[in-house]
């Protein structure tokens, strides 16, 4: 039978190419989409992480990943201190914006004071200076290498020019930080920012301190930095149903192009089939070919979607400011979906050639 399953393929090579290409298409949504979903999200977790500060105090619905919402006065940063346990505070604003250089992406920036949050973080010039004027920025090295600028070049940043002084490490939030005045000014926010980084003093609770924070200043919304890393994906809303979205999708296509693949085939191959029946073939052994061949056409599908999936990861990562990261679950359902798909979709075709009367073949053929 395995023989008759290659065979039957190799007859019709661009049918079969078409049908795995349509497979592979529902590969590469899952694995590639997921892996930016992943990939995104736990490189900004990662860079959060690189706070020192145990807790981030900001408003509900002003959230530091998906929003350039600056809600919070900057007034809650002096009350914060007044709080037992709290050693200090900076307030930052995020901005985040698609891409204005003509390519995919998101443009992320920081508007922050630079020395209390490099003292509370641990931060670093590691060359250049510190901004000390308005019209300053300081880049990650990554980010500066990505842009194609050194220290001393301009930057078009929120309709303003800015002059790169300095490149910091280790990468901690957005990777291009201004003054919190000049990103406030630009944002037209006086005294608002999107979050407060807390500080608190040797020794105590950070379970505590945050309920104490819950305490005086309720109606607010406190995060610690350790659940940031932990739930990055949970924090982006609607993320989840997205992927789901997209598995059905690709789910979706991967039977469809089998489906209409397998149609056509039983279609021409009536005259085989009929052949095949009279010469005793079963009903369950004509199934068995057509699924058989649905089978190799969905690994095949996945083999070709793994490579296109995971070449264009490397290629875009390369070009563009986004990160993949692929996970073994994803991989596996993905795979499942399409070798999956591949055989709901043959389901009818193999159902349909099966039930072809041989003696009407021969007496139309």
């Amino acid at each position: 039978m395995l023989e008759l399953v290659f065979a039957n393929l190799r007859v019709r090579p661009f049918r079969t190419v078409i049908s795995i290409v349509g497979v592979a298409l529902g590969v590469v949504l899952v694995v590639l989409f997921t892996g930016l979903a992943r990939g995104m999200t736990n490189d900004m977790a990662r860079r959060a992480s690189n706070w020192k500060a145990e807790i981030v105090f900001t408003r509900p619905g002003a959230s530091e990943w998906e929003s350039s919402n600056a809600s919070v006065s900057t007034t809650y940063a002096s009350r914060l201190l007044e709080i037992d346990g709290v050693a200090s505070t900076v307030p930052v604003i995020r901005y985040v914006a698609p891409s204005k250089k003509g390519r995919w992406g998101l443009l992320q920036l920081d508007g922050v004071d630079w020395q209390p949050f490099a003292a509370m973080n641990d931060m670093r010039i590691v060359a250049g200076r510190a901004p000390n004027a308005a019209n300053e920025v300081v880049y990650d090295e990554r980010q500066l290498r990505e842009d194609e600028k050194k220290i001393g070049d301009t930057v078009e940043l929120l309709g303003r020019t800015f002059m790169i002084v300095g490149i910091f490490e280790p990468p901690s939030g957005s990777r291009i930080k201004m003054s919190l005045g000049a990103m406030q000014e630009a944002l037209e926010a006086p005294n608002k920012c999107t979050y407060i980084l807390v500080k608190i003093k040797d020794g105590a609770d950070v379970d505590a301190v945050a309920a104490r924070i819950n305490e005086v200043l309720p109606g607010n919304k406190v995060n610690l930095t350790r659940d940031l890393v932990i739930d990055a994906q949970e924090r982006i809303p609607a993320l989840n149903l997205f992927l789901r979205v997209l598995v059905g999708l690709g789910a979706f296509v991967s039977t469809i192009f089998v489906l209409l693949s397998m149609y056509t085939t039983i279609t021409e191959r009536r005259k085989e089939i009929g052949i095949l029946k009279s010469l005793g073939a079963s009903t369950s052994f004509i199934i068995r070919v057509i699924e058989g061949e649905a089978f190799l056409i969905g690994v095949l599908g996945v083999i070709t979607g793994f490579i296109v999936a995971f070449v264009s990861s490397e290629l875009i990562s390369r070009s563009f400011e986004l990160q993949f990261e692929f996970s073994r679950g994803w991989v596996i359902t993905a795979a499942a979906i399409a070798i999956g798909g591949s055989l709901v979709g043959a389901l009818y075709p193999a159902w349909k050639a099966a039930g072809i009367d041989p003696v009407q073949v021969m007496v139309n053929e």
